[in-house]
């Protein structure tokens, strides 16, 4: 199977702090990869890294055969084809629910088939009309999930993705993710606490500790 993603001996630190030191992370293409550890281990900065968000000090960063991260290099977050979903369920006020998930797709011309499908995937085709501030947190967040999965990014990276949603939603809405991200040949990292979302979605799981990954 083909290594997709390559983090490699990332080192990052914040006020003399270390969060990450010399961390390595090999992730096969198409493969669903959870992280966790304790709260404040750098779980979320590791996800900053990759997109581009945080610079470390020293390290590589490689996405399907190209270099994203190197002492002399730094693609711009835009330009890395990462999705980042994150529990803060940031979405475009102005805009409704399907025109904030087309937002990102509004070029295409099967931009309707694809959020369509989507949605009625995420059960939220209800939603379509409907603004954030008329949205459930758990609403919110599937909405958010679907505009980033909509873009078919080669990288879909997922930061506590299913909190708000409750226990029988997520049971539900557990093999629909694992079976878009599987249809699209979407390569996931997810960052969670929840143990019962590491058994439903993950083929391999990572403890974050003293800034380093063990395999569980």
């Amino acid at each position: 199977m083909k290594e997709f993603l390559k983090v490699k001996n990332i080192n990052l630190s914040f006020d003399s702090k270390e969060i990450l030191k010399g961390l390595n992370l090999i992730i096969d293409e198409g493969n669903f990869v959870a992280i966790t550890g304790a709260s404040g281990s750098g779980k979320t900065s590791l996800l900053r890294v990759i997109c581009g968000l945080e610079s470390p000090s020293q390290g590589e960063i490689i996405l399907d055969n190209s270099l994203l991260f190197s002492r002399e290099i730094s693609v711009p977050t835009e330009k890395r084809n990462i999705g980042l979903v994150i529990q803060e369920k940031v979405l475009f006020p102005h805009l409704s629910a399907i025109q904030n998930i087309e937002f990102g797709i509004s070029s295409k011309k099967d931009k309707q088939n694809l959020s369509g499908e989507i949605m009625e995937r995420l059960n939220i085709t209800q939603l379509a009309e409907m603004y954030p501030h008329e949205l459930s947190g758990g609403e919110s967040q599937r909405v958010a999930l679907a505009r980033s999965v909509v873009m078919r990014p080669k990288l879909l990276m997922l930061d506590e993705p299913f909190t708000g949603l409750d226990k029988d939603l997520k049971q539900k809405i557990y093999p629909e993710i694992k079976s878009i991200l599987r249809a699209s040949k979407i390569t996931a990292l997810m960052v969670t606490h929840d143990l019962n979302e590491v058994k439903a979605l993950a083929d391999k799981c990572f403890n974050l500790e003293s800034g380093q990954l063990t395999e569980l």
